[in-house]
């Protein structure tokens, strides 16, 4: 209500716009608010895991795309830490469903940086993860 607007696209000071992208992203797991999905997505069942990891995505992402870009810094932060901590957080890991979580948080780290540049090629690499993802599980 501080900016006093109810739509998303509308959102021109900082504190709502920050506030939402935040917990986008916590909603989708990235970095470094992705500490609940490894550990969620391992106890999981293939067809649960497979619902949270593709289209428990697709309405943060819609919002994202829709939001302003007033803190692209943000996002652009957001994106390279959650690829490095996914590439590296993979690593380690010796149970299948952890290595597809952590795989998950790099590839959506590579998407909200794409996202910051071309929106439409973000909407491709979403649409090859859900493929992806969908062979996978």
């Amino acid at each position: 209500f501080l900016s006093g607007e109810w739509e998303i696209q509308h959102m021109t000071h900082p504190l709502p716009a920050t506030a939402t992208t935040v917990a986008l992203a916590l909603k989708i797991g990235l970095a470094p608010l992705h500490f609940w999905l490894p550990e969620v997505v391992q106890g999981l069942t293939l067809t649960t895991g497979l619902i949270l990891s593709t289209w428990q995505k697709l309405a943060p992402f819609v919002l994202m795309l829709q939001t302003p870009s007033t803190n692209s810094t943000l996002m652009i932060m957001l994106g390279l830490l959650s690829t490095l901590v996914g590439g590296w957080g993979g690593l380690n890991q010796t149970q299948l469903r952890k290595i597809l979580a952590y795989s998950s948080i790099a590839h959506l780290g590579w998407m909200i940086l794409v996202l910051q540049f071309n929106t439409h090629l973000t909407i491709l690499a979403l649409l090859t993860y859900f493929v992806m993802t969908f062979s996978a599980f």
